[in-house]
Parts: C-alpha cells; sequence; structure tokens
C-alpha cells in the first residue's frame, strides 16, 4: 500500500476526490474554505471582545478547524513518509522559463532556489513573503473567501459573487506572472 501512495498518481484523481468531498459538504449542510480557519482561530483566541467580525460561535466551525489539522498532518507525511524519490515533472518550456528568471528547477515540488533555508537569508525573499501573505489575507478578507472556498464550494453552489471572485483570482494570476514576477526577479 505504501509503494502505491509513493508514486505519483494521475492528474484527475485530485478532482474526483474534491467531488466526492463537496458531495458530502453539500449533503452536511457545509461550504468549504480554508480562510475561514482564520476567523476561527481569532475569535478562539479573545479577538471577539474587541472585534465584531470575530464575536461569533467558532466551535461551529470545529469540523473546518480538523480538516485544516488534517491538512498539514497530510502535507507533512506526504512530504516525510510518503516521499518520492521520482523527481517532478514539469514541461521543458517551464523549466526553461524558470531558468531565464535565474530560478534552478531540481525536480522537487518548491524549487530550493525560492523555497529553500538560505533563501530566508534575502531580505528580498523576506520582503516578498511578508508582503504576498499580507496581500492574500486582505484579499481572501476583501473576496468572502479564498480561492478553494470560492472555486470549489462557491462555484459547485452556481453563486455569481464565486464566479467574479475566480475570474479575478485567475487575471491577477495572469498579471502576476506575466508582468510582476519577471520584475521582481
Amino acid at each position: 500500500m505504501l509503494e502505491i501512495l509513493k508514486h505519483h498518481w494521475p492528474w484527475y484523481t485530485s478532482g474526483i476526490v474534491i467531488a466526492f468531498i463537496m458531495m458530502l459538504l453539500l449533503y452536511f449542510g457545509k461550504s468549504f474554505g480554508f480562510s475561514a480557519n482564520l476567523r476561527s482561530i481569532c475569535s478562539m483566541a479573545g479577538a471577539g471582545r474587541k472585534v465584531k467580525l470575530f464575536d461569533f460561535d467558532w466551535k461551529a466551525q470545529i469540523w473546518n478547524l480538523v480538516f485544516l489539522v488534517g491538512a498539514v498532518i497530510g502535507g507533512y507525511l506526504s512530504s516525510t513518509v510518503l516521499k518520492s524519490d521520482e523527481p517532478m515533472q514539469l514541461s521543458s518550456a517551464t523549466v526553461s522559463d524558470l531558468a531565464k528568471l535565474g530560478i534552478n528547477f531540481d525536480g522537487s515540488l518548491n524549487p530550493a532556489g525560492l523555497f529553500g533555508l538560505q533563501s530566508f537569508s534575502d531580505p528580498k525573499v523576506i520582503l516578498l513573503l511578508l508582503c504576498g501573505g499580507l496581500m492574500v489575507g486582505f484579499g481572501s478578507r476583501y473576496a468572502g473567501g479564498c480561492t478553494s472556498g470560492h472555486a470549489i464550494s462557491g462555484l459547485s453552489n452556481l453563486q455569481l459573487p464565486s464566479l467574479i471572485a475566480v475570474i479575478g483570482f485567475f487575471i491577477g494570476g495572469l498579471i502576476m506572472t506575466h508582468l510582476l514576477f519577471p520584475l521582481i526577479f
């Protein structure tokens, strides 16, 4: 069983699993979204005494917090216990584009040139991570949810605001990839 889990699975496997989980969530009257966990954690820490947004019954969202903990544990297990010896396969065009930006693709999911511990000695990387984190946090709050919540739950519930948000995410991604990313690197 462990050997089956260590090999790369077809891309469509995740779609099937996501669809199954969405059907379960819809059946139980829940909606998926990771950014809601930040609100729950702030409420647990007592932020509801000072900020009205965090004044709600976070215990009703305990299932989402358990999902978050499971995702963290699953990520840890997949990067340690289930780590594959096979290098990740990227298209030659992507590898070439990364090389033009000075990023060496080493076959791992997160290239060491961007995500290795040595990159944290560069103030530029720390600034990018801080600014990116603030933008993602503000954006998910301003949009009323994160990419997973809008793209998975919102679209499957046929919500027009989620469609608008997803279109905005794609436009922002294209601007970042084709305009800002080359300027930064």
